[in-house]
């Protein structure tokens, strides 16, 4: 497929299948790049939930920028499968994370798919060599994992599974960059991709810390947020190891400082998360958000994003 995406006056069309909230927020993602988008859903009340979230989450797509011809007008929903995936340029599916209904769900999309049409597939725990097993076409096939909420967060893991082509892999690079996102190649499977097991590794030593009673649960959002999680906003790990070996750079970090860090990995927790652990940090957490709703945090954690996204994008 084409990957020229600016000023789409017509033909171009991304189909969405299952419009959950990370489909909802892809849907919205793609209008605001000036896509026509169809969308599906067996759910009863799916197609209004959709609607009501796109209209919830367009001024703050609005805010990252507009394509020409970014309406929300061009969005439209069928119940029907087949239908909906029958024009499409793009599929980008988000089904229930459950590993019969996806090959079901990639096989019954491959089947009413246009031949050349690629079917990104939007989950985080299952491999793409599960799900395309009975695809006729699997090698259009491809994980293009998002980070939440795909409307904001500009990440994308793509992964292809044992039968996805080299072509599918770098157009479905090509598309995603062309649309405003950052994608990541991973160079092979494995569960969680990878953001999801970074913060997961994150999150067990922070479990740890307040198992340990070392600190509290708002605290431990602190140190991570007002230190660290600042310097990760701008730039990762590596780059910023290369920037704390001073003029030595990441050789002089590497001979001097690499070998304290790897001495106390062993003394890293490995938590057992009990019940009472987990009232613990529920208690601490409801404590912290101090009476503001989900939606609220949500709008103010958003806001500060496209803060920051707009702030680096200053700096490329």
């Amino acid at each position: 497929m084409s990957t020229q995406t600016n000023s789409h006056s017509g033909g171009r069309r991304v189909a969405i299948v299952g419009t959950g909230t990370i489909g909802a927020s892809w849907a919205t993602h793609f209008l605001a790049r000036g896509f026509d988008v169809v969308a599906t859903d067996p759910a009863p009340g799916a197609e209004s939930a959709l609607r009501s979230y796109v209209d919830r989450a367009w001024d703050t797509a609005a805010r990252l920028g507009l394509a020409d011809g970014a309406s929300r007008d061009r969005l439209s929903f069928s119940t029907d499968l087949q239908k909906a995936v029958a024009d499409a340029d793009f599929v980008q599916e988000n089904g229930p994370e459950r590993p019969e209904l996806k090959i079901k769900l990639l096989a019954d999309i491959d089947a009413a798919a246009p031949p050349r049409t690629i079917i990104a597939s939007s989950s985080s725990g299952i491999t793409m060599s599960v799900m395309q097993a009975d695809c006729t076409r699997p090698e259009r096939t491809v994980i293009g994992h998002p980070f939440n909420p795909p409307h904001v967060i500009p990440l994308v893991e793509v992964v292809g599974g044992t039968k996805t082509s080299a072509e599918t892999i770098s157009t479905a690079m090509a598309f995603y960059a062309s649309i405003g996102k950052k994608p990541v190649l991973l160079k092979k499977e494995l569960p969680g991709h990878v953001a999801n097991r970074l913060q997961s590794a994150l999150y067990r030593e922070v479990v740890h810390l307040i198992a340990d009673g070392v600190l509290g649960v708002a605290d431990a959002d602190d140190a991570v947020s007002w230190g660290p999680g600042l310097r990760w906003g701008v730039m990762g790990p590596n780059l910023l190891w290369h920037l704390g070996g001073g003029e030595g750079g990441i050789e002089h970090f590497m001979d001097t400082l690499m070998p304290r860090m790897t001495e106390g990995w062993p003394a890293l927790g490995n938590p057992t998360f009990t019940p009472e652990l987990q009232k613990r940090i529920v208690a601490g957490v409801l404590e912290e958000a101090d009476g503001r709703s989900i939606g609220e945090l949500a709008a103010r954690r958003d806001d500060m994003l496209l803060d920051l996204i707009a702030s680096r994008a200053k700096h490329r």
